[in-house]
């Protein structure tokens, strides 16, 4: 079975794809396509921008697609000033790997050289059967203005990211590490499970 994932980012199919054939099921990104389509992603959260790509993509396409979507939540920045689902379009400008790393970076400095970082993810699966959502979080880590040598294509505030556990950068840790870190498991297997039941 195939399904498609509203994303162009290589990163984030690479971190799906193995898990999701073992159940077989061959995730397909935007970029197999051929096409892309012009998607106002204006929802005002994650849960919101990711049920917008996977409608659109569903209806173009007619396969069982996965729209996901993320929103920065960090703690030290005013209401006002929160990132949201914008991570990397700022001031209207799309930002590359690098230029978000230097955002960021100023950003962090600007507040004193650490700020304390939430991910509030948001799945949706759209097919022949509507909409199925999904949300999760991920905490316990901080952006610090010094930045990691190591770049991991596609998530580029690895590189900033610390994680307290080990005192690293998210970038730099191993894979024994990474496995370590059991809420992360956890929830990822919740994304396979969500996933798998929901397209069969």
């Amino acid at each position: 079975m195939e399904l498609l994932f509203a994303t162009k980012n290589p990163a984030k199919v690479k971190s799906y794809e193995n898990q999701l054939k073992k159940y077989g099921i061959n995730l397909k990104s935007i970029r197999d396509l051929g096409f892309e389509l012009n998607i106002k992603e204006d929802g005002k959260n994650s849960i919101e921008n990711a049920y917008i790509k996977a409608k659109a993509y569903y209806e173009a396409t007619k396969m069982p697609t996965l729209g996901m979507d993320v929103s920065l939540i960090l703690e030290e920045l005013p209401e006002e000033k929160q990132i949201g689902t914008h991570i990397r379009r700022i001031n209207g400008k799309y930002l590359s790997d690098e230029e978000a790393i230097e955002y960021y970076t100023k950003l962090t400095k600007e507040y004193g050289g650490k700020l304390t970082a939430k991910w509030v993810y948001g799945l949706v699966i759209y097919n022949e059967d509507g909409a199925k959502k999904y949300m999760y979080s991920k905490d316990n880590f901080y952006f610090v203005e010094k930045v990691s040598k190591k770049r991991n294509p596609g998530y580029p505030l690895d590189s900033i990211s610390i994680i307290p556990e080990y005192n690293k950068y998210l970038v730099e840790l191993t894979q024994k590490e990474r496995e370590s870190l059991n809420k992360d498991n956890e929830e990822k297997e919740k994304v396979i499970n969500f996933i798998v039941e929901n397209i069969k």
